[in-house]
């Protein structure tokens, strides 16, 4: 009778030993934007003029700013060089409302 039970226990817990674990995995993607900067807020958002009309986009944790050439700008020239009116591209990842920024750059050196 003991056998009997233990079989019958075996058999109900089996399927949950043996179950397919599922896996999701996510996709980022990192695109590029670029046009003239029409509002700024340091640390928050930018607002880009692009041929498609305007289009906003949100800072992520960390933003590297450079220029053309490559040259990376400090916090006193972000300040100074980084304001409305300047173009610039942008490299964010996500799409729609979440275009989180993580790199913009100058066109002029």
């Amino acid at each position: 009778m003991k056998r009997i039970i233990l079989y019958i226990a075996l058999g109900l817990a089996a399927p949950f030993a043996w179950a397919q674990v599922s896996q999701t995995t996510t996709t980022t993607t990192t695109t590029e934007g670029n046009g003239t900067i029409t509002e700024y807020t340091p640390g928050s958002s930018i607002v880009l003029k692009e041929t498609t009309g305007p289009r906003h986009y949100r800072f992520g944790k960390k933003v590297v700013y450079v220029t053309r050439s490559g040259k990376e700008l400090d916090e006193d020239t972000v300040r100074t060089r980084v304001r409305v009116g300047v173009p610039v591209h942008v490299h964010y990842v996500g799409e729609g409302d979440d275009m989180m920024i993580d790199r913009v750059v100058l066109d002029e050196d």
